[in-house]
């Protein structure tokens, strides 16, 4: 099933907001530290963060192939971050811990090549540049584990303000939150491993069909 024509647009558009996030939270994480970075970063991380629910509307209707699951599952562990903590827990001294710098960056650079990849595929017929296939199909190994520890990390490090500015209870939806993380990883992993083994196989296919 072919995508709808405005696809296209919605990945060069969400590529490049994702691009400004990168470009925007390493340059004031260069001049400024702490809290500062946190103020001057989040409104803009978390706005754009939350167009990311068009991705479970474009899942559910079949817009795109990727497994509604999956789609829902990242969707709302990052809503977790940027309205758990970052809106609803702005003192929390996890939105001035490095792992907050981390986490940004790991999420942007792993947009910047999804939405490209898939807008440059569309646009190709199916024919993206080598160098950018590899990096949707294998950038992930390293930028998914440093983007879950991070918002792990992020949530620990809320768990006392949590308590404090809303209450016990929103500390043990927290706890909750983390425990449900172990295997939540362990499925986005496998499913992004199951993703690149099947790429490396048709890879494999047209380079014997070739010869």
């Amino acid at each position: 099933m072919s995508s709808p024509s405005w696809i296209v647009n919605y990945n060069i558009i969400s590529g490049a907001l994702w691009s400004f996030v990168l470009v925007n939270t390493l340059l004031v994480a260069a001049l400024y530290s702490g809290y500062e970075v946190f103020d001057l970063t989040s409104t803009w991380n978390t706005l754009i963060q939350c167009c990311a629910v068009v991705e479970i509307y474009n899942s559910a209707v079949g817009n795109v192939r990727s497994p509604l699951v999956t789609t829902v599952m990242q969707v709302a562990s990052r809503l977790l971050l940027v309205i758990g903590i970052f809106t609803i827990l702005p003192d929390s001294p996890a939105n001035a811990h490095w792992s907050y710098i981390t986490m940004i960056t790991a999420w942007a650079i792993s947009e910047i090549i999804r939405y490209y990849y898939y807008a440059v595929n569309i646009l190709s017929e199916g024919n993206p540049p080598t160098i950018l296939k590899w990096l949707r199909y294998n950038a992930f190994m390293i930028l998914y584990p440093v983007g879950i520890s991070s918002e792990c990390t992020m949530i620990y490090n809320s768990l006392d303000e949590a308590a404090l500015a809303v209450g016990e209870w929103y500390k043990w939806f927290l706890i909750a939150c983390l425990a449900v993380y172990v295997p939540g990883s362990y499925v986005m992993y496998t499913h992004m491993l199951k993703q690149r083994r099947k790429e490396n196989k048709k890879q494999a296919a047209k380079t014997e069909k070739k010869e």
